[in-house]
């Protein structure tokens, strides 16, 4: 960076060259082999480099937003002269390169040159004699609503969404109208038996009689405590205090109803409890 400075030795017409400065700061670029130490406020962008980012640009108010934010201006008080020209000059160069693209573009520039001439007229107070409003404000509202909108989707866009960073888990299950429960294995049906027969060896009596006893009868007494149950565990349809010939009369009992599908005899998982209930829906 070069800078005009007097010399104070009497010489006034004397221009010297005057480096900032700068101490412990390393320089951030050089322009013309020299060194530049801080970013200049009147950035300008050449026209060529608009064909590297031109797809960036959403339109015209973007355009405008970014040379505005770029050089630092004041959106409350935008200089229409050197904001209008650099624009003219990116628009040229839009024409230049797709024609389609750059109508909107000349809309909005024909917008800037309009503001630019209204406000090289003298300023005309309304019928109430108030001043009249900015030529300028009418576009500063548009950028700042465009600026808000633009800040929003880009909050949103970070968020995160469904099919870009994450996707929906699906997992088929099968379902019937009636429940499938699982058969029930013949271990675990000894098993249970032999259990029923160890607790009522628990509690058995030693009185010697003589009784007749009937499968069909018990039949009908395990449908009778099945009726009007959902389920019924297998081990609460054994009267343990009667003795091993009635427990023995009722298993089979529950196997020839089981045989005649009477009943069903289901086990949720193995080791589960067993339960039995009625095949069929009583009239």
């Amino acid at each position: 960076m070069r800078s005009d400075a007097r010399s104070g030795d009497g010489d006034s017409d004397g221009v010297v060259a005057v480096m900032p400065e700068v101490v412990d700061q390393v320089a951030l670029a050089r322009l013309y082999g020299e060194p530049l130490f801080a970013m200049p406020k009147d950035l300008y962008i050449p026209p060529e480099a608009l064909q590297v980012f031109l797809e960036a640009f959403e339109g015209p108010l973007d355009l405008l937003l970014y040379l505005i934010r770029k050089q630092n201006f004041n959106i409350l008080d935008i200089p229409m002269a050197g904001l209008t020209r650099q624009y003219l000059t990116y628009v040229d160069e839009i024409r230049h390169t797709n024609l389609e693209l750059a109508a909107e573009y000349l809309l909005m520039a024909a917008m800037l040159i309009e503001i630019k001439s209204r406000m090289l007229l003298p300023p005309k107070k309304t019928a109430d004699g108030e001043e009249a409003e900015d030529p300028r404000a009418e576009l500063v509202r548009r950028l700042l609503e465009y600026e808000q909108t633009k800040l929003h989707a880009a909050a949103l866009s970070a968020a995160p969404q469904y099919g870009r960073d994450f996707w929906k888990g699906q997992v088929y299950i099968e379902q019937s109208l009636k429940p499938r429960f699982p058969e029930v294995d013949v271990v675990d049906l000894r098993d249970a038996w032999a259990d029923i027969l160890k607790r009522a060896k628990l509690v058995q009596h030693h009185h010697i009689s003589r009784e007749e006893l009937s499968v069909r009868e018990h039949m009908s007494i395990v449908l009778r405590h099945l009726q009007g149950r959902q389920f019924v565990e297998f081990e609460k349809l054994f009267d343990v205090t009667r003795g091993t010939p009635v427990l023995i009369v009722t298993f089979i009992a529950m196997l020839e109803l089981a045989k005649e599908t009477l009943i069903d005899i289901t086990q949720a998982e193995a080791f589960a409890p067993i339960y039995v209930r009625l095949a069929y829906t009583p009239a």
